[in-house]
C-alpha cells in the first residue's frame, strides 16, 4: 500500500491550479496529474467543467493540504466533493492514475 491520497474535485482549471498551489505549499505533498469530468448540467454550474486535484503524502501532510486547498477553492468557484484515501488499495492505485486530460 503507498501514500494517502487527498482527492478534491473543484469547479474549473483555474481553480485546481490555485487550489492545488495552497494545498502543496501548507504540507508535504506532491501533486499527481489533474483529472477533468464534464458534468451532464454544465449550464447550471459555475464553470462548466470539473477538475480533480490529487495530493499524494503522510496522512496529516494530505490533511493540511487538503484543508488549505478547500479553503483557497471555496473562496473562487467552490468544490463539489473530497475525500482522503489513508492506505490506498493495489488496485484503488490502478484507478488513481487513469486521467481524462490525456484523452485526445
Amino acid at each position: 500500500m503507498g501514500e494517502a491520497v487527498g482527492i478534491l474535485e473543484v469547479y474549473g482549471l483555474a481553480t485546481a491550479f490555485m487550489a492545488a498551489d495552497a494545498g502543496c505549499k501548507a504540507g508535504k505533498v506532491t501533486l499527481e496529474k489533474f483529472d477533468k469530468n464534464k458534468p451532464k448540467n454544465p449550464d447550471s454550474l459555475p464553470v462548466p467543467l470539473l477538475v480533480t486535484v490529487k495530493f499524494r503524502g503522510e496522512v496529516a501532510d494530505v490533511e493540511s493540504a487538503m484543508e488549505a486547498a478547500m479553503k483557497r477553492a471555496e473562496e473562487l468557484t467552490g468544490f463539489v466533493q473530497h475525500f482522503i484515501i489513508p492506505h490506498p488499495t493495489e488496485d484503488t492505485e490502478k484507478m488513481l492514475k487513469i486521467c481524462a486530460f490525456d484523452k485526445r
